[in-house]
C-alpha cells in the first residue's frame, strides 16, 4: 500500500466511524476532517442542537484521542482554560496546575459567550501550540485541535469574536439540518441509546500525526499557488469589504485543499479542490461595511465572486 493509499484508508476510517453518529453531515465531516489533518482548527456556528458538539466528540471517540470540554460563560476567567499557579507548601513553591487546553481536542462550546479577555486566551495556544503563564511557556501536545462553537441566533450576553481571533480559524461552517428521513435515522439510532457512547476508537494518534505530515507533502505547482493568492487578494478590493482576507487566509486555504486531495488519494492539488474549500476558509475572516451587509452582502457571496473572477489554471 502507498503512503497514498494509506492516507486514504485512514480517512475513510476515521469519516465511516463519525458518520455512524452523524447522520447525513459526509460534507461538514469532510470540511472537519481537511482542518484537521491540514493542522488548522474549526469554528462551527449553527443553530442549537444540529450536532456541533456531538461532532466534536465524535471524531475524538474515533482517533482516541484526549478530549476536553469548555463551557464559555461571561464569569470564565482565562486560567480557567490555561491552568494556574498553585502554591505549594510542602514545595516551598508555586506549581503549575494544567487547565483544559492541555489536551489533543479542545471544545470551546458557545466561545462568543466569553468575555474578549478570556476568548483572547485560545489565541497563543491556537497559534503557537503553547500557552505562557507567568513567564512560563509550556508547550501543547504535538496533536491540538480547537473547536469552537457559537449560536448565530442568540445576541444577549454574547461578545463577537474580534477579527484577529477569526483569523485564527482555519475554517468556519455550518452543520446544519438533515434531510427527513436522516432525521428519521437519527430518532432509531438514539431509540434506546446514543450511538456515541458505543463509539470506539478506529485509528490510533500515531496513525493521525503520520496524516498530518503527509498532508504537507502534497505536491501544489506555482499555477495553482497563484490561483490561491488570486483568490484572497481579490477580496482585499471587492466592493462592500472593509477588511479582505491576509495572507494568513492563503496559507489556510492551501493547506485544506492539500488535505482535500489527500482525502481523494491524489498527490497533487487541483483547482477544484481549491473551491472547494475556498468559502469555509475565507468567508468568516472578511470584515463588511455594515451598509453593505444591510443589503444582503455575504462574506460567501464575495468569495463566490472571487471565485468566478479569477481564472482557473487549466
Amino acid at each position: 500500500m502507498t503512503g497514498t493509499e494509506s492516507a486514504v484508508d485512514i480517512f475513510k476510517k476515521i469519516a465511516s466511524n463519525v458518520e455512524r453518529v452523524m447522520r447525513g453531515q459526509s460534507a461538514s465531516i469532510r470540511r472537519l476532517l481537511a482542518a484537521f489533518a491540514g493542522g488548522g482548527h474549526v469554528l462551527l456556528e449553527d443553530f442549537p442542537g444540529t450536532g456541533k458538539t456531538t461532532l466534536a466528540k465524535s471524531l475524538a471517540k474515533s482517533v482516541g484521542a484526549g478530549f476536553n470540554r469548555v463551557q464559555f460563560t461571561p464569569d470564565l476567567l482565562p486560567s480557567d482554560i490555561l491552568g494556574v499557579s498553585v502554591y505549594d507548601q510542602k514545595a516551598g513553591g508555586f506549581s503549575f496546575h494544567q487547565g483544559p487546553v492541555f489536551t489533543n481536542i479542545v471544545l470551546a462550546d458557545e466561545v462568543n459567550r466569553a468575555s474578549p479577555r478570556t476568548q483572547s486566551a485560545l489565541l497563543e495556544a491556537m497559534g503557537e501550540a503553547q500557552v505562557s503563564v507567568d513567564g512560563t511557556t509550556y508547550k501543547l501536545p504535538e496533536l491540538f485541535f480547537v473547536i469552537a462553537t457559537q449560536n448565530p441566533v442568540e445576541f444577549h450576553g454574547t461578545y463577537p469574536l474580534p477579527e484577529a481571533q477569526m483569523d485564527r480559524f482555519m475554517m468556519q461552517f455550518a452543520t446544519g439540518y438533515v434531510r427527513p428521513e436522516e432525521e428519521v435515522a437519527v430518532l432509531t439510532d438514539q431509540q434506546k441509546v446514543h450511538p456515541l457512547e458505543s463509539l470506539e476508537p478506529c485509528v490510533t494518534l500515531e496513525e493521525v500525526v503520520r496524516l498530518k505530515n503527509m498532508v504537507k507533502e502534497v505536491r501544489i505547482g506555482d499555477e495553482v499557488k497563484r490561483y490561491v493568492v488570486d483568490i484572497v487578494a481579490s477580496t482585499r478590493n471587492a466592493p462592500g469589504v472593509q477588511l479582505g482576507a491576509s495572507p494568513r487566509a492563503s496559507l489556510s486555504l492551501m493547506r485544506a485543499s492539500q488535505a482535500a486531495a489527500l482525502m481523494d488519494g491524489q498527490g497533487f492539488v487541483s483547482p477544484a479542490h481549491v473551491q472547494e474549500m475556498a468559502v469555509p476558509v475565507i468567508a468568516h475572516r472578511l470584515m463588511l461595511d455594515p451598509q453593505a451587509k444591510f443589503s444582503g452582502l455575504t462574506g460567501r457571496s464575495v468569495v463566490e465572486t472571487a471565485l468566478k473572477s479569477a481564472p482557473a489554471p487549466a
